[in-house]
């Protein structure tokens, strides 16, 4: 009982010393590569599924993005205004838009972003996020699949990649660079095994796509993780506060 009551003032001491984390909240606002799917898409994965469980209880997940979104589109359909009113200090905005914005075909029409407007857009959310002291961290748009003859991974974003870059360094807004990191990646397994990351289907493969797929762009269960893999990675080397929140596994005796 002694020592019970010597140890007291230890935790005291240590709750001063080592506060509780507040809470946050982590808002993802992107497209198709970032998004909730249900199940009966499986094996379909945006990169933001896996991404929830890799941190600890002091962080919740909100993923905003949507399929078929560019930053124009998520604007006009009133997707960002409510997350904008919602957002709390200390939060975390990560956006990452781009395939729907350089989307220049006639069908399309109505999502194609013209870069300085992509720019514009991408200003709004970085100073409407840090108008309630929450943090923007800008994302370049993932890498789709695609190799020229001799095996060389192609850049695909290239214009919208620059005006992340751009945008992050005039607003001193922090970037995650993954094209490039994503490009990496695929560079390192080629054309043919980088299939596996994709929605790589075979007739009769899978159940909810028994027609198969042929998808370049987004990501399965594996691939989605991956790519999750590399976002953190990145948060861990840009020293963002939220790298502390990430879930360390127990290391193994």
């Amino acid at each position: 009982m002694k020592n019970i009551f010597l140890l007291v003032p230890v935790f005291v001491f240590m709750a001063f010393v080592f506060p509780p984390k507040k809470k946050i909240k982590v808002w993802m606002i992107g497209d198709s590569t970032m998004c909730n799917y249900e199940t009966n898409r499986l094996p379909l994965t945006g990169w933001g599924m896996p991404f929830k469980y890799f941190f600890d209880s002091t962080v919740d997940i909100d993923n905003r993005a949507r399929g078929g979104r560019s930053t124009r589109t998520f604007i006009s359909e009133n997707r960002w205004q409510p997350i904008a009113d919602s957002l709390q200090e200390g939060d975390y905005v990560l956006i990452q838009f781009g395939h729907n914005d350089e989307a220049k075909e006639e069908r399309y029409k109505e999502r194609y972003t013209s870069v300085p407007d992509y720019k514009t857009n991408l200003i709004k959310f970085i100073t409407e996020s840090r108008a309630k002291n929450a943090i923007p961290v800008l994302i370049t748009p993932v890498t789709r699949m695609r190799f020229d003859a001799a095996g060389k991974a192609l850049e695909t974003h290239a214009e919208y990649s620059a005006a992340v870059w751009e945008t992050g360094k005039a607003y001193n807004a922090p970037v995650i660079d993954l094209d490039a990191k994503s490009r990496q990646l695929l560079q390192q397994f080629g054309p043919e095994y980088s299939k596996m990351f994709f929605m790589q289907l075979d007739s009769l493969q899978h159940p909810n796509y028994p027609r198969g797929q042929k998808d370049n762009t987004h990501f399965n269960e594996f691939g989605a993780r991956r790519i999750a893999e590399l976002v953190l990675a990145e948060i861990r080397n840009l020293k963002l506060e939220l790298a502390e929140r990430i879930v360390v596994p127990p290391v193994k005796k």
